[in-house]
């Protein structure tokens, strides 16, 4: 039966989850099939943390050569915690959700200076620390320290809202408090690392959003919605905003071989990120007027125009960029703004850039070929 519930109400799995054994039908699966994970070499604390605020939102084999190019820049605590922040945003460039390396780098320093480099080991500690939240905090007790607590992403609610066959909308809070419940009633207590990770393989190689591989699942005789038929309707998922679009114009000033480029602020959206001089449109504006006008007053300096480079579309969770790039060839001035530097072009690859100003990076160098 479909279940409707608000709150956090008391759920209990299915008899036969415990008469039958389902997370040893699950082990069995995951000892036989899990992947070969850079993150799996072993269960250090540490690695575990890192991996998952990689893998949040990111696929995983876009996260493997991050994660291993991270892991030998800063292997442990207190090398996260002590290098510059730009060194951190380099490393992470590319990867998206700035935030999250930032975050991470702050919760690094709260470990060295307040628990002396050791990750901590119970959920009312770790929940202290930056960006860490429920799922974060299950993932790294139960794989790194075999604590029987759930760790509950997007991959777990569509297995279970499958197997329980609920209609509860995930993208609610409140549903994912029943999801964690329900995972805590069959976690077993001597492999509770290794069960979250079956259920999160199980979701990403299996049970997947569209198409689930139920001839192959191993816990395919629970599976509710699968006697149903209706395993491809679940789980409910409310319809998120679209993405705002924002039109932007950036200006690519040139200086003999080197380039004006901007640091964002430490606050908001790609904090601390450099770029190229940007400003939001203004209809019935000239754009090469309005882009001359932000040169002299944001950054002291009177630039020519040099025509159109590029066009760039980027998309966040809530964003739509447009980026319309145009060159400038500067003519006098000294940049009068703290945050703006000239810097070879041959440099720019030691600075942090977002993904759409990387793009401009790249129709710069196609231009010079």
């Amino acid at each position: 039966m479909a279940r409707k519930t608000t709150g956090r109400p008391a759920v209990k799995l299915p008899d036969e989850f415990h008469a039958f054994g389902f997370h040893q039908d699950l082990l069995a699966w995951y000892d036989q099939q899990k992947r070969d994970l850079p993150w799996r070499i072993n269960s250090d604390p540490y690695r575990v943390w890192v991996s998952e605020i990689m893998l949040q939102q990111t696929r995983v084999e876009t996260v493997k050569p991050y994660y291993e190019n991270f892991m030998q820049q800063f292997p442990n605590v207190e090398a996260l915690a002590d290098a510059p922040e730009d060194q951190v945003l380099k490393a992470w460039e590319g990867l998206g959700y700035y935030s999250r390396a930032r975050n991470l780098q702050a919760a690094a320093r709260q470990v060295k200076e307040e628990y002396g480099g050791y990750v901590p080991d119970t959920i009312e500690e770790i929940s202290t620390l930056k960006g860490v939240g429920p799922y974060t905090a299950g993932a790294i007790l139960s794989i790194a320290y075999g604590k029987p607590e759930p760790a509950v992403d997007g991959n777990v609610m569509r297995v279970f809202s499958r197997l329980l066959y609920m209609e509860d909308d995930i993208a609610k809070p409140s549903t994912r408090v029943i999801f964690e419940e329900l995972v805590r009633q069959t976690i077993p207590a001597d492999r509770a690392g290794d069960f979250n990770q079956a259920l999160m393989e199980l979701g990403a190689l299996v049970c997947v959003p569209r198409n689930p591989q139920c001839l192959t699942c191993p816990v395919f005789d629970y599976c509710l919605a699968r006697r149903e038929g209706v395993q491809d309707r679940l789980p409910v998922k409310g319809k998120a905003k679209p993405p705002r679009p924002v039109h932007y114009l950036v200006a690519v000033v040139r200086r003999g071989d080197e380039l004006l480029i901007s640091r964002r602020p430490e606050q908001g959206l790609l904090a601390g990120m450099w770029e190229f001089p940007m400003v939001e449109a203004k209809p019935r504006l000239d754009p090469a007027d309005l882009l001359e006008e932000v040169l002299q007053d944001r950054y002291g300096i009177t630039a020519a125009y040099g025509g159109e480079l590029t066009r760039v579309q980027h998309t966040f969770s809530h964003l739509h960029w447009e980026l319309d790039v145009y060159l400038y060839e500067y003519e006098a001035g000294a940049v009068t703004a703290d945050s703006a530097r000239f810097v070879p072009q041959d440099e720019l690859q030691a600075y942090a850039f977002p993904v759409a100003h990387s793009k401009i990076i790249q129709a710069l160098i196609k231009t010079a070929d």
